[in-house]
């Protein structure tokens, strides 16, 4: 069987980036695209984002499948091999590595993981119908926060921890209010957090809507509300919105090879370098969301997937594999 220089696995901003990177850099790249694994889809959460207007470049905006298409073709056209397929399991105890598919192995010198971080979800029927459709359900405050259809209208924000409370504060400068539903009586934030949210609601931009979770999203082609529950008191009622924003967290997509890599307390890789793409095994890099839990942007995904081609190409240099 003959050894592959890169395998990528993932083809999302970080992926097809690291692909175009290497195959620019002569090392003839294979990219395991993904299928369905996590929920996901070749092209990564992007597939999910009806209007991309953060990306240099696009003045007009763009859709996240039309940019994830444009990023494929540019890979194949340097020369990128794509393999539509889930990565099932990796061996990288043994070189070269071996990554699987439940139809293909593939043997490699080097591996670039870029499999990213997929957005926990209430998983309610209206909710993932209006995500997908673009009618006002979003995961990603700074991705969507700023689009026209929010601005100046009241806004919905589901959860208590950090991530609630940034989505809800990101999105203050352009709601009329935020409400923030969480099940509980008390946040789960850091205190600097809770301090931020309290100063919020105190200037009337943010209101907390305590013990209640949401059952439903109202709406046809669009969110015209929330039917909340009292968790306490079974009770259920109405709340007028314009958008509702998850900000319960994320999950890495990272079952595959958290018995290889080390990763962090929240399934994260784990960088082995500040600033670089090194995992815990040499020979193996990390790029995107994948390892990155604080950003989650397609352009910081993108440039962290070139900085993973660069450090594998000079890696394989290194150890005379190029």
């Amino acid at each position: 069987m003959s050894v592959e220089k890169v395998v990528v696995i993932g083809s999302g901003p970080a992926g097809l980036t690291a692909a175009i990177y290497a195959a620019r850099a002569a090392l003839e790249p294979v990219v395991f695209e993904g299928f369905n694994a996590g929920g996901l889809m070749p092209g990564g959460q992007l597939m999910f984002t009806t209007d991309v207007e953060n990306y240099p470049g696009f003045p007009d905006g763009i859709t996240g499948p039309q940019m994830m298409s444009a990023f494929r073709a540019q890979a194949e056209r340097f020369g990128t091999r794509l393999i539509r397929e889930d990565v099932t399991a990796a061996d990288f105890r043994q070189r070269p590595f071996a990554v699987k598919s439940d139809e293909t192995t593939i043997t490699a010198h080097a591996v670039i993981v870029a499999t990213g971080a997929r957005a926990n979800w209430l998983n309610l029927e209206n909710e993932q119908r209006l995500a997908k459709s673009g009618g006002g359900v979003s995961a990603c405050a700074v991705c969507d926060g700023a689009m026209p259809i929010y601005r100046n209208q009241e806004l919905v924000v589901v959860g208590g921890g950090d991530s609630a409370i940034e989505e809800g504060t990101y999105l203050t400068k352009f709601a009329s209010k935020v409400y923030l539903i969480h099940r509980r009586d008390e946040l789960r934030a850091s205190k600097a957090m809770q301090e931020r949210f309290f100063k919020l609601t105190e200037e009337g931009k943010m209101e907390p809507v305590w013990d209640s979770i949401v059952i439903d999203v109202l709406g046809e082609d669009s969110v015209t509300g929330v039917r909340l529950q009292n968790v306490k008191t079974n009770e259920q009622r109405d709340l007028p919105c314009k958008g509702m924003f998850i900000g319960i967290g994320h999950t890495p997509n990272t079952d595959v090879f958290k018995d290889h890599l080390k990763t962090d307390d929240k399934g994260y890789l784990r960088l082995a370098q500040p600033g670089r793409s090194f995992t815990s095994v040499a020979g193996v890099f990390a790029a995107g969301d994948v390892a990155d839990h604080v950003y989650r942007q397609a352009i910081t995904a993108a440039g962290s997937g070139c900085m993973a081609a660069i450090d594998a190409e000079r890696w394989l240099s290194e150890q005379n594999l190029t």
